[in-house]
């Protein structure tokens, strides 16, 4: 048989030709990063935020337009364009662009800083320019002398030895520093917290676990207690990190993890702990997985890969945990009861509620499951194969 095109470049070639053009585009993300940091030295001198949504949003339909005039899909297009804007916020936020520059670098003390969070909680403020003391419980520094060398003391132990080294560090703070605490409920830490000092006093609850890749967008919820200047001082270190602040009083924050983390998490476990029962292996049923399940299946094995030390003390805890607990059987019976009957009207009636609950939410949720979906099948493709 003759070949029709005997000048075919050969696979091999192609793919060097490929590696080729690739490394020119990391030499220009690098040419690029580095435009980022002049940026952020500008926008630190004139004090701009590092973030300006209406800026994203022009280019983001600059890059799609002219994506689409050279033959690219616009929406791949905008997704690598999303991720280059949340690397030059990161580098921006990385070179304290938001920091004022009349604060001053200050000592901070992390109790229980060798832990997830508290090593997460170490890079955040040093990355701001503060001198970070680690004091936990094989470190030489102890907490009580962390406590009494430093302008801010963060405790970051868990939740079942919070009032205790509250209690313990508490009498040794400075009265002109700040003792806070970054535990997942706030009305008993707070508590011990304006018992235990003379000092200022702040609840904070990071809303993202110690392996963040950015603390762009993350939330951080603060519960105020005593002192208006060092509340101010962490409202600007926590912005100047690019985090989203909510602040309210410690009894409406616990109401609201019981909902956050209590129901969610105790639906997660009732899921896996239905799912381990079966008697159906893991494997199995995810040959015959739809994404939405396997995102499902992911964020319940992600939940068991972690410490039941974690999460017991967090759902057993909270002062509203049994009201969420009892919803949630009360809805699961009543579903049951539905399912079990074959009553369509009463399913449909609940779908009804549902959806007028959730509102335009429904919409949003459409879009980004979608995206999340399309991301999921994307990087699992031949999962199920292996």
């Amino acid at each position: 048989m003759t070949d029709d095109n005997p000048d075919q470049t050969p696979l091999e070639d192609l793919r060097a030709a490929l590696d080729t053009v690739d490394h020119e585009l990391l030499d220009l993300l690098v040419r690029r990063m580095g435009i980022v940091a002049d940026i952020a030295v500008r926008k630190r001198e004139q004090r701009v935020r590092i973030r300006d949504l209406a800026r994203e949003r022009r280019v983001l339909d600059d890059r799609c337009a002219r994506a689409q005039e050279l033959g690219l899909p616009p929406d791949s297009i905008e997704l690598v364009w999303r991720q280059l804007m949340l690397m030059s916020r990161e580098r921006q936020a990385a070179l304290r662009v938001e920091v004022p520059p009349d604060v001053e670098p200050q000592r901070i003390a992390i109790v229980g800083g060798e832990g997830g969070m508290g090593q997460s909680l170490s890079t955040l403020f040093s990355d701001l320019g503060h001198e970070v003391l680690i004091a936990d419980l094989d470190t030489e520094l102890t907490p009580v002398a962390a406590s009494r060398a430093a302008d801010v003391v963060i405790v970051s132990v868990p939740i079942r030895e919070t009032r205790v080294v509250i209690e313990q560090v508490g009498p040794h703070v400075r009265p002109d520093a700040l003792l806070m605490d970054v535990t997942s409920i706030k009305v008993d830490p707070m508590a011990a917290m304006l018992s235990a000092t003379e000092a200022s006093v702040l609840g904070t609850h990071p809303m993202f676990g110690p392996g963040v890749n950015t603390y762009q967008g993350q939330r951080v919820v603060i519960c105020p207690g005593r002192g208006d200047t060092w509340l101010e001082w962490a409202r600007q270190m926590f912005s100047a990190r690019g985090l989203v602040i909510t602040e309210t009083t410690p009894e409406e924050h616990d109401a609201m993890m019981a909902i956050v983390q209590v129901l969610h998490h105790f639906k997660t476990q009732v899921l896996g702990l239905a799912l381990s029962r079966l008697g159906v292996p893991l494997e199995d049923s995810l040959r015959f997985t739809s994404p939405a399940y396997l995102l499902e299946t992911y964020v319940t094995g992600r939940h068991f890969a972690q410490s039941p030390e974690l999460y017991g003390p967090i759902e057993m805890l909270n002062p509203d945990s049994k009201r969420v607990v009892a919803a949630f059987q009360s809805a699961a019976a009543a579903l049951a009861n539905i399912l079990a009957a074959g009553d369509q009207a009463a399913f449909d009636g609940v779908f009804a509620e549902v959806r007028a609950f959730f509102g335009d939410f429904t919409d949003e949720a459409l879009e980004q499951s979608r995206f999340l979906i399309d991301r999921l099948v994307e990087l699992s493709a031949g999962r199920s194969s292996t």
